[in-house]
């Protein structure tokens, strides 16, 4: 696994997203997690190839690797990628 990610750059992300992005943290496990009946989910780690979630399915706590499309290069290229993402969510939810 490549890491261009330190762990307190893995730590920032998630913290950020948790706390101000807890609903895309949520549509990232429904639809790239394969867990569609998440009703709420955390942000634990992010790397250069995807993000690990915990989600909670049916009022139990589940483990959700969200792999990406690409291997990203940086924090930034991170953050273009997680909006895409959740832009995608969004229409499909829809």
């Amino acid at each position: 696994m490549s890491e261009p990610f330190s762990t307190e750059i893995s730590d920032r992300i998630c913290a950020h997203m948790n706390e101000d992005h807890a609903s895309a943290v949520v549509l990232y496990a429904q639809a790239f997690g394969h867990q569609p009946e998440a009703t709420e989910a955390q942000m634990l780690a992010i790397d250069a190839n995807g993000m690990d979630l915990t989600a909670k399915v049916n009022d139990e706590t589940v483990p959700v690797r969200v792999n990406f499309d690409r291997t990203l290069k940086d924090a930034e290229d991170a953050h273009h990628t997680l909006i895409e993402m959740v832009k995608q969510a969004r229409k499909v939810a829809k």
